[in-house]
């Protein structure tokens, strides 16, 4: 597929308050841009407009294909390093932490690159093939150098010391695997968004359906790479297991490439990080100065705003010292007709940077949730490796418990959408049923309660403790509520994260809004760890083995889990106080793009 090449659609415009149906023509789809140009009614050629749900659900079929295959492997990292790779436990999980964390840093990248320069279609394309070398270049160095005599890594057949090279080719992979899917993720959830135009009665409310049915789409991926991928990995498969993953992730990249004409294409905006910096600089330069009013500040003239492809934002009073930065000042004239932006910005460019700091403190707020969350992938799995888990001859592996998570967040979705959205639509008058920032409230509340379940089931396990024996008699099927409501406060929070970060992000920054979801579970795992060891450092002292030791039985998990509901707790009071002082983005009607995505938050009402 060539950048140039160019595909003539034709969408209804209503530039000029002209209904005339003019035609659009896609051309440098590699690069996310977009021009128009004026054609007869309907162009004489009956051609589909594109985007809305035909190229979502393509991209939905990416996201689940991507998930599988990425789980492929991280699901069973830290197996392959104890079993095939030869480290010891602690080694093996501070190996998973370090890649884990890669994956979500290079979400930022990928969406600073989708936003500045690439576009999104480009920097899907870019981070997708990425993704399926490293995926290729695991299978074959699992296949030629690691898995050494054939079918070891089973828990029977012990695997002989990789070779330098074998150890080099693997760990070059999986880096190559973290660079691909952590950079194509925040970037394809916006691109989705970008295919339904707010503009149009019949897309009204789609992206929030989007980014529901996207999380969904990531659950389905995940369970199968859950139940079908972990069997064949724990049976000693690993290449099999690597190669349906990269089967996966071609298919993924084969589909997203075969749609490109049919999308809708939204143009970078330029570097954010310098627009930033240049309202600071500006506003830090004129500090003795008093801001002008708010008719008085300085903005380009026309319905476009100075920022490329991004619609102009109305003035917000609050930070007002930020609004120095587009006061008007004598020595701001430097006789030409282009500004200095270090010295001079605009309304639209000042209003992006008090939109990031608006963000920030729910931002924040959203953290300790993802130390809640992160417990399903260590904590829990520690706990149910010491309860009962044989079902009659067969043993059910501790991590395999997420499925009852998996299961839940794919049928609370469509309760969600099914039932909670019209009832509660009705009740408060709000189409969307609950605003964003109620949705993710929600969802802190039945973190909230997960914890106290997995609280309630550890005192109930130790009651269960057999005298001489690690494992409890308690059955492992009491984690299912734990599961369950984890599961559920997904469907809030995190499906409500990607809707309120996507949306209240300026159009210069929306794939950095969509990554701040990837970004709040990358911290919230470092917080864990942190609080783990904070705990530990207070509880284990003298002869007091802590709250968890390695033998669960001597400590009291339960206590640490009653610990993280009193913080949630706390984050949900102080979310509160947030979320009401939260003001949402005022985008100009009167501008091309028109729209205001602000105005559906219920920011006064009660979380």
């Amino acid at each position: 597929m060539e950048p140039g090449v160019a595909a003539p659609f034709t969408v209804a415009s209503s530039n000029n308050n002209n209904n005339d149906v003019e035609e659009i023509e896609i051309s440098e789809v590699a690069n996310g841009s977009y021009r128009e140009e004026a054609g007869g009614e309907d162009g004489g050629k009956g051609e589909t407009p594109p985007g809305g749900w035909k190229t979502a659900f393509i991209l939905l079929g990416n996201q689940a294909l991507a998930t599988l295959a990425f789980f492929g492997v991280g699901v069973n990292l830290v197996l392959f390093l104890t079993r095939v790779m030869v480290q010891d436990s602690a080694d093996a999980a501070n190996s998973v932490s370090k890649w884990t964390g890669t994956v979500y840093i290079c979400s930022l990248l990928g969406a600073f690159l989708s936003d500045s320069y690439w576009g999104r279609y480009r920097t899907c394309t870019v981070f997708q093939m990425i993704f399926v070398v490293g995926l290729g270049l695991l299978s074959l160095g699992t296949w030629r150098f690691l898995i050494k005599p054939e079918g070891c890594g089973d828990e029977k057949t012990e695997c002989r010391k990789p070779s330098r090279t074998g150890v080099s080719i693997f760990y070059l992979s999986i880096y190559l695997v973290a660079l691909g899917y952590g950079g194509h993720q925040p970037t394809l959830a916006t691109f989705g968004a970008d295919q339904f135009d707010d503009k149009k009665q019949e897309h009204r409310g789609s992206r929030e359906a989007f980014f529901c049915y996207f999380y969904f789409a990531l659950n389905v991926g995940s369970l199968f790479s859950n139940t079908l991928l972990v069997y064949f990995e724990n049976s000693g498969m690993w290449t099999t297991g690597f190669i349906i993953s990269l089967g996966s992730a071609l298919v993924a990249l084969v589909s997203f490439v075969a749609g490109f004409r049919r999308y809708r294409y939204v143009d970078p905006c330029g570097n954010p990080v310098v627009r930033v910096a240049q309202v600071f600089v500006a506003a830090t330069r004129k500090c003795k100065l008093n801001p002008a009013q708010a008719d008085d500040l300085h903005e380009v003239d026309g319905p476009e705003s100075a920022i490329r492809g991004s619609r102009k934002i109305m003035h917000s009073q609050d930070f007002a010292f930020m609004d120095k930065a587009a006061t008007k000042m004598p020595t701001d004239e430097n006789g030409s007709e282009e500004k200095n932006n270090w010295r001079l910005c605009t309304v639209t460019q000042v209003e992006e940077a008090k939109c990031v700091l608006r963000m920030l403190p729910v931002w924040l707020c959203t953290i300790i949730y993802s130390v809640v969350f992160t417990q399903m992938a260590s904590l829990f799995v520690e706990q149910g490796d010491v309860m009962n888990s044989k079902i009659g001859k067969f043993h059910l592996p501790a991590a395999s418990m997420s499925v009852f998570d998996i299961s839940s967040v794919l049928l609370c979705t469509g309760i969600y959408r099914q039932f909670l959205v019209p009832w509660a639509g009705r009740l408060s008058g709000n189409p969307k049923g609950l605003s964003e920032l109620q949705r993710m409230g929600v969802g802190l509340i039945i973190g909230m309660l997960s914890m106290l379940a997995a609280g309630a089931t550890e005192i109930e396990r130790l009651k269960h403790v057999i005298p001489g024996e690690k494992i409890s008699s308690l059955s492992i099927f009491w984690q299912i509520p734990q599961y369950v409501l984890v599961g559920a406060s997904e469907v809030f929070m995190y499906v409500g994260q990607l809707d309120f970060f996507n949306g209240q992000a300026p159009d210069g920054i929306k794939s950095f809004g969509s990554s701040l979801c990837m970004a709040s579970i990358s911290l919230g795992n470092y917080v864990s760890s942190m609080l783990v060891y904070m705990v530990m450092g207070i509880t284990a002292k003298g002869e007091r083995p802590g709250w968890i030791p390695n033998n669960l039985n001597d400590g009291h998990m339960d206590r640490f889990f009653f610990l993280l509901a009193v913080l949630t707790a706390l984050d949900f009071v102080l979310y509160l106080f947030c979320s009401r002082w939260y003001k949402g983005i005022n985008l100009d009607e009167t501008s091309d793009m028109q729209g205001q995505q602000g105005e559906d938050l219920q920011l006064d009402s009660k979380v």
